[in-house]
């Protein structure tokens, strides 16, 4: 939002002010920025899933129950939860960047008190933290992505914060294959290499500019015209900055209402697909994968990470497909593509488990499924959720949607054993069959396309 006494004249301070710094704007400055922008996925990705190969090591080490495994496994979650519910109003008062080297600093320390607790409580307190950091990247990487993307390329940039997520959940995967044959204390080597990433992105955040969108609406209208000119180019970032200025101008005085009437559509097409991509379980299969198959396949430890590595593969793979047709094909094939894809491999895999299937099968139903998700859920989600609200609310009004994620995620991952041993793991993933059904009914319904349109086109479309 602009400053009561941010006069719109201030487009022309350029003229008189600081000069336009930097080349014209062009696709490898732009990449480049939501390239380095996108490790911050990368440390999502690596800490939430380094759990999956540590978790074998660590309920033997500790003597867990299931019940303590499941906390151990979801700790992360909760802290995600809080992260989240605080990102929309830190990244709107203090800005994209500046939250983006604080949560880096957190996600070094937790992921190194995570490999030294003593107890069970040490290490959630640990994971805690972690999920703190997380909740936060996992609204400010596509928030900020999408704001500073072309229109015509901002469906692959906001992917590729997906990418970079499954690139840390893989890393972490074979991460854990190769640190398996450690011994008991495996998991600690696990949970200590998470600091790598973090570290790599502080180095390359000097490369990040902030957020011209939040700049404008903070009245620094050089600063955002310096930002947007590389991006854009200097005609491009005129224009643009005018069309913003004008936005921004048309929500004084309504911005704080996250209620009024034209935002309730958008907010519950953004939290009902929230809650719809984690309840249809892709979570059981990329935190608790290897105790899967080491306690329904008969795998060893060191095999059970194996496959994981593999799903990890088809995960990434997945998501290149999506990164490169994603603004070609339109958001809402995709997720429909997905949602029905993931019904009936699904339904295939509770088919093969009542049937007893060998090892094999019930291993590539899982690949298909996760390629079905890693295809349009996993990205298209993101996409939607940080297009589709005005400028002044989009930080806040995306914060609800992603705690709506997190905690639909968070009751997943804790309850999933439960649901196993009271359901069996046919009756668990038929229950997300049917709610992969249901997801694509509700795409299908409710969900429009905003290939193509610039933030503001999206905005006006509400009114």
């Amino acid at each position: 939002m602009l400053p009561p006494n941010a006069p719109d004249t201030a487009l022309r301070a350029p003229a008189t002010g600081p000069p336009v710094a930097g080349p014209a704007g062009g696709a490898g400055y732009v990449y480049l920025v939501a390239a380095v922008a996108a490790l911050g996925g990368l440390l999502f990705g690596f800490d939430t899933a380094i759990i999956n190969g540590a978790l074998v090591f660590l309920k033997k080490d500790f003597g867990l129950s299931d019940a303590q495994t499941e906390l151990a496994a979801s700790s992360i979650l909760f802290g995600a939860v809080a992260g989240a519910a605080l990102a929309g109003w830190l990244t709107d008062r203090y800005g994209r960047r500046r939250l983006c080297s604080g949560r880096r600093r957190l996600f070094t320390a937790s992921a190194l008190a995570a490999a030294v607790p003593r107890t069970l409580a040490e290490f959630v307190a640990a994971r805690l933290a972690g999920g703190l950091a997380i909740g936060v990247a996992s609204l400010l990487v596509p928030l900020y992505l999408a704001e500073i993307a072309p229109a015509r390329i901002r469906g692959r940039l906001v992917t590729l914060n997906q990418l970079a997520i499954v690139t840390g959940i893989l890393l972490a995967y074979v991460t854990s294959y190769y640190l398996a044959g450690r011994g008991p204390d495996a998991w600690r080597w696990m949970f200590a290499t998470a600091a790598v990433p973090s570290l790599l992105f502080l180095l390359a955040l000097v490369l990040v500019p902030e957020s011209p969108r939040w700049l404008l609406g903070r009245g620094r209208a050089p600063e955002a015209l310096r930002t947007l000119t590389r991006l854009n180019g200097l005609a491009a970032a005129a224009t643009e900055a005018a069309e913003i200025q004008a936005a921004l101008a048309a929500e004084r005085g309504q911005d704080a209402q996250l209620s009024q009437p034209r935002l309730r559509r958008p907010l519950g097409i953004a939290v009902v697909l929230a809650v719809l991509q984690q309840i249809t379980g892709i979570n059981t299969i990329l935190y608790y994968g290897s105790i899967i198959f080491t306690e329904h396949s008969g795998q060893s430890a060191a095999s059970a990470i194996g496959a994981n590595a593999l799903i990890g593969g088809i995960n990434f793979a997945g998501t290149v497909v999506a990164l490169l047709i994603i603004d070609k094909v339109g958001r809402k094939p995709l997720l429909l593509f997905a949602s029905g894809g993931m019904a009936l491999t699904l339904g295939a895999l509770v088919v093969a488990l009542h049937q007893h299937a060998p090892g094999p099968w019930l291993l590539g139903l899982i690949m298909g499924y996760v390629a079905c998700f890693a295809v349009g859920l996993g990205p298209g989600v993101w996409v939607v959720i940080t297009e589709i609200f005005p400028n002044a609310v989009r930080g806040r009004a995306a914060s609800l949607a992603t705690v709506a994620l997190w905690v639909a995620c968070t009751l997943i991952s804790f309850t999933f054993l439960s649901l196993v041993k009271a359901a069996g793991l046919a009756g668990a993933f038929g229950l997300y069959a049917v709610l992969s059904a249901v997801t694509f009914g509700f795409v299908w319904w409710a969900v429009p396309e905003t290939k193509g349109r610039t933030l503001e086109e999206i905005e006006r479309a509400w009114h």
